[in-house]
């Protein structure tokens, strides 16, 4: 698929798509991470809360000495609550066990079940192994009106206010929020509230939160001491994202956004050591250095262009310093014969033997030119990419073209040309091209005995250009390296038989420019060699200087063969 396509070739947009499933992992996560401490946040702030109150029933329900009194209290507490509150045995509930211990700790358990919502609260009745249990499904004013007045009949057993206070004390390790009686005219109430206060009701004073301060709600029942007040609260209300939740719940997000971050980014890095290292070791001079290729991405390019680089700097180097042995062999030839017909030159006084050595003298530097033109030619092929004037090309306009050039040489030698119709072209450069072919035939000239076929066409979506002549051939095993500069084969493509061997180091770069091939085989029908070039109908210029097909095992072998 496209997509897919794209995020195994774009490192870039694979990271973007990375840090996008990573936030979208750590969203829910975080999600999930506050439903779950919510969860149990709201579980222990409804037992915290629920304790207060179902302790108190407890314990009116421990100051009634008979059956019948505990079934009036009972129902009495169901009243005042709005609740039905019942006993039952331990043994038939079936308890968790972290349940079990909330029990023995004499503390509530709350089972809250969010459809239909409602919660079934349990408690147990110290000394005996039964539970007091009421089904809530909302919690109303009722209630906590009934907590009050509960709180209220435990210290009516109690008669001054100290006492009073010494049993709140006592039992506020029950309550999650705290409980006081207090003077009446330190509480701040307004008229209505105070009246109401005179009239023995339960005042329920609720503050909003405004700013970072949790709401709560403050519950005022009157004392039978006179203008005192039993205080219970403030009792804070549930607050789903207080502000070390939230804090607590961004550091961890960022957190694991960081080690997404850095999952995405490790190996990236990493590549970029391996290349980093490499460039190193380079410019340390060992040009042997090869970085490890991994995917198909922008790093992965990044590493094979730099290997391909490094080979042809190597190559290039080497390129050099034979081109610059083999140059000074090629030069002394031609020099030492200028040389000497210049020195003949000096020592006869006959015209005709001046006129000839000076006609030997035109003829070799016409060979140093020749050996120039090679030199430049192969050179500019071999630094980098030529500009490539792309156009289509007849293939039987060249291939005629060929011919008449070939046969004006004057060489006794047939030449033939195969040419399909002057509407069949491809695209390439004509004058690069051109030397191709022109090469090639030269080159076939100088080992044919009688006959020569240039030939041209286009088959299977691919041109191609072939030259072959009917000498001796060129042995399989040296079939790569007369594609080497400047190499020379122990047969009888010897230097005797002219060029400089450059000639199809030249087309084997061309080849490569043109994004095709080159190859030498034996000649089906004239049994010596054939050389033919093939290259896309419609070629793609190459990027980067390197020809691992030709060259280097070319060169590989003329080094072993050497040696």
């Amino acid at each position: 698929m496209p997509i897919f396509s794209s995020l195994k070739h774009s490192i870039f947009l694979r990271i973007y798509a990375g840090l996008l499933l990573v936030c979208l992992f750590v969203a829910l996560f975080a999600q999930l991470l506050v439903d779950t401490i919510n969860n149990e946040r709201i579980q222990t702030y409804r037992e915290n809360v629920a304790t207060g109150a179902l302790y108190l029933v407890s314990s009116g329900l421990k100051q009634q000495a008979s059956e019948t009194q505990r079934e009036y209290w009972l129902n009495d507490i169901s009243q005042l609550f709005g609740n039905n509150f019942s006993i039952q045995p331990e043994s038939s509930i079936d308890f968790k066990a972290s349940e079990l211990k909330r029990l023995e700790q004499q503390k509530t358990v709350v089972r809250y079940v969010a459809q239909p919502a409602y919660a079934d609260i349990f408690h147990p009745i110290e000394g005996e192994d039964n539970v007091i249990t009421v089904r809530i499904s909302k919690v109303t004013e009722q209630q906590v009106r009934a907590m009050a007045v509960l709180l209220l009949n435990d210290l009516s057993y109690f008669p001054d206010l100290e006492s009073k206070r010494q049993r709140l004390s006592e039992i506020s390790e029950k309550f999650a929020f705290p409980l006081s009686i207090e003077n009446v005219d330190k509480l701040e109430l307004d008229d209505d509230q105070l009246r109401r206060l005179d009239r023995d009701e339960v005042v329920i004073l609720f503050r909003d939160s405004t700013r970072s301060d949790d709401s709560s709600i403050k519950v005022i029942a009157p004392s039978e001491l006179e203008n005192m007040a039993l205080v219970i609260g403030p009792v804070s209300l549930f607050k789903w994202f207080p502000f070390n939740l939230i804090i607590s719940v961004v550091l961890i997000s960022m957190f694991l956004i960081s080690l997404g971050v850095y999952a995405l980014i490790f190996p990236l890095e990493r590549k970029l050591q391996l290349i980093q290292s490499g460039v190193n070791e380079v410019g340390d001079g060992n040009l042997d250095t090869r970085v490890q290729v991994v995917g198909q991405d922008e790093i992965a390019r990044l590493a094979a262009t730099f290997n391909a680089m490094t080979e042809h700097i190597k190559r290039l180097i080497e390129s050099q310093r034979e081109l610059t042995r083999a140059v000074s062999h090629e030069l002394r030839t031609p020099v030492a014969r200028i040389r000497f017909a210049v020195d003949m030159l000096a020592d006869t006084e006959d015209q005709e033997s001046r006129e000839m050595q000076r006609d030997y003298i035109d003829e070799d530097i016409e060979s140093l030119n020749g050996l120039i033109d090679e030199i430049l030619t192969y050179a500019k092929l071999e630094e980098g990419s030529p500009k490539l004037d792309l156009e289509p090309v007849s293939l039987k306009e060249l291939v005629d073209q060929i011919v008449r050039e070939t046969n004006a040489l004057g060489k006794p030698i047939e030449i033939v040309g195969i040419a399909p119709t002057a509407k069949v072209t491809a695209v390439a450069d004509r004058r690069y091209l051109h030397r191709v072919v022109q090469n090639l035939a030269g080159n076939a000239l100088r080992y044919a005995e009688s006959k020569i076929v240039i030939s041209a066409g286009v088959r299977k979506g691919e041109a191609f250009v072939s030259v072959e002549d009917d000498g001796h051939g060129i042995p399989e095993e040296d079939r790569d390296k007369v594609f080497v500069p400047f190499a020379r084969l122990d047969d009888s493509r010897t230097r005797a038989s002219g060029g400089y061997g450059l000639g199809l180091s030249i087309v084997s770069r061309i080849a490569f420019w043109f994004n095709g091939t080159m190859s030498v085989d034996e000649s089906p029908k004239l049994g010596g060699a054939r050389f033919t070039m093939n290259w896309p109908i419609k070629p793609l210029t190459q990027t980067i200087s390197a020809d691992q097909l030709t060259q280097e095992k070319g060169a590989r072998k003329l080094i072993d063969s050497d040696s």
